[in-house]
C-alpha cells in the first residue's frame, strides 16, 4: 500500500512588488525555487496600469489582482481557494497596517524588514499575531545561507568557547551620490515619511545586527551609536558606527554605509571566541572560515554531507555548485511551507520576535546618536518568535 505524500503547494498574495521594484521579484523567485508556493493573488502598484501590467507579467488573473490590501484581504478571504500567505513587499510605512489587516484577516504573513516604523508599532504587531495564532515571518534572508547557519551551530555547539568578540559590517556605494530623480528604490529610501526615522539603519544595519545575534546566540543589550550623512541634504543616515554590549558578555561593533564607492554588498561578520574564530562574508557566501587559536585556519566549504540534517534541506547542489541569494531566500520559504505543512517551528526561521528586536535596535540606536553616543539599553522583553 501506497501513501500520497504530494503537498498543495501554498496560495500566495503579494502586496507591492510591481514593475520596476526589486524584492518583489526576489521574493516570487524564492517562492517558486522549491515549487511550493503558488503565487494567484496580488496588489502590486498604487498605480493602476503598473498593477495591472505586473498582474499580466506574472500570470495572475486580473480578477484578482487588487487596488489595495483591503480589497485583496475582502476579496481573498471570500474565496473557497483563497490566499494562504500574504508576502508584504512594500516601502516601509505600509509594512504595520497591512500586516496587522493580513492577521486580523486569518493569513499567514511574510514581512520585509524593517517590520514597522516605529517599536510601538512592532510591539502592537507581536501582540496580534500572538493572538492570531497565525504565522509571521521576516525576511532577513541572511539567515538562510547554509554556512551562516553552520557557524551558528558552531557557535552553539560550544566550538570557539565563550564569545568576546562580534564584528559585523554591512557596506554599500549605490547612495555615494545625489541619485536621479526616477530612481524609485533611492526616492522612498531617502524619504522619511516612506522610510521612517532611520535610513541605512533601517534599510541594511537591522540586517547586520540580526546577522550578530543570529550566529553569536548573544542579544544586544546597549549601544553606543553615531548616525551621519555623508551626501549633503540628506534627512535620514547613510552611515552608522556602533559599538555593542552583549548579554552574554561579547564586545562588538557594527558599521553600516551605503556611501562607501567601490563596495557592492559587502555584508561580512567575524566571532570571536576564547579557542577560535569565525569569518563569512556575503560575496563569497560558500565559504565559512574557522581559525583556532595557535592552529591553521581552516576553510570550510557548503556541502550537504559535512552539515546537520536541517541545514543540509537547504542544499540543492553537490558541493562545488555555487549557490547564493537566491537560494538563502528561497530557504526561508522552503522553511515556512515545512513548518505549516508538519505544524511545527523551524528554531532558526526570522520572525516577530526579531522583527521587535530589530525595531528595538533602531530605536535605542536613533537615541544614542541624538545624545552624543551614550551608552543606549535596548528592552530584553520576551516576544514569541512567529
Amino acid at each position: 500500500m501506497t501513501h500520497d505524500t504530494t503537498r498543495q503547494r501554498l496560495r500566495l498574495a503579494m502586496i507591492g512588488g510591481g514593475q520596476g521594484a526589486f524584492i518583489g521579484g526576489v521574493h516570487r523567485m524564492a517562492a517558486r525555487l522549491d515549487d511550493r508556493f503558488e503565487l494567484v493573488a496580488g496588489a502590486f502598484s498604487s498605480q493602476a496600469e503598473r498593477n495591472l501590467a505586473t498582474a499580466s507579467e506574472l500570470g495572475v488573473d486580473k480578477t484578482r489582482c487588487y487596488t489595495n490590501h483591503e480589497t485583496l484581504l475582502a476579496g481573498e478571504t471570500a474565496r473557497k481557494d483563497g490566499a494562504d500567505v500574504v508576502a508584504i513587499v512594500t516601502p516601509n510605512h505600509l509594512h504595520f497596517p497591512v500586516a496587522m489587516a493580513a492577521l486580523e484577516a486569518g493569513l499567514h504573513v511574510i514581512c520585509e524588514k524593517p517590520m514597522t516604523l516605529t517599536l510601538e508599532e512592532a510591539e502592537r504587531l507581536a501582540r496580534t499575531a500572538a493572538a492570531s495564532q497565525r504565522r509571521f515571518m521576516l525576511t532577513h534572508n541572511y539567515a538562510g545561507y547554509p554556512l551562516v547557519q553552520h557557524a551558528r551551530e558552531l557557535v552553539a555547539g560550544g566550538g570557539l568557547g565563550s564569545i568576546r568578540h562580534v564584528q559585523v559590517e554591512y557596506v554599500q556605494e549605490w547612495l555615494s551620490e545625489t541619485p536621479a530623480d526616477d530612481n524609485r528604490q533611492a526616492a522612498w529610501r531617502l524619504d522619511p515619511a516612506r522610510a521612517g526615522a532611520a535610513g541605512c539603519l533601517g534599510d541594511i544595519g537591522v540586517h547586520a545586527f540580526q546577522l550578530a545575534q543570529f550566529i553569536s546566540g548573544q542579544r544586544v543589550n546597549q549601544v553606543s551609536a553615531e548616525l551621519s550623512s555623508a551626501v549633503p541634504g540628506r534627512s535620514l543616515d547613510d552611515n552608522v558606527q556602533a559599538l555593542l554590549r552583549f548579554d552574554g558578555g561579547a564586545r562588538g561593533m557594527l558599521w553600516a554605509s551605503q556611501t562607501a564607492p567601490g563596495f557592492e554588498n559587502a555584508l561580512s561578520i567575524r566571532v570571536i571566541g576564547e579557542r577560535a574564530s569565525l569569518q563569512w562574508a556575503q560575496e563569497t557566501p560558500n565559504e565559512l572560515w574557522l581559525r583556532p587559536l595557535n592552529g591553521p585556519s581552516q576553510r570550510l566549504t557548503r556541502r550537504d554531507d559535512a552539515l546537520s540534517a536541517e541545514i543540509g534541506r537547504g542544499v540543492r547542489l553537490p558541493g562545488g555548485h555555487p549557490e547564493g541569494y537566491i537560494e538563502a531566500f528561497a530557504n526561508l520559504y522552503q522553511a515556512l511551507a515545512d513548518d505549516l505543512a508538519d505544524d511545527k517551528h523551524s528554531s532558526w526561521l526570522p520572525g516577530i520576535a526579531d522583527g521587535v528586536d530589530g525595531m528595538r535596535f533602531i530605536a535605542a540606536t536613533l537615541a544614542s546618536s541624538q545624545a552624543a553616543g551614550v551608552w543606549t539599553s535596548l528592552s530584553q522583553k520576551e516576544v514569541p518568535n512567529g
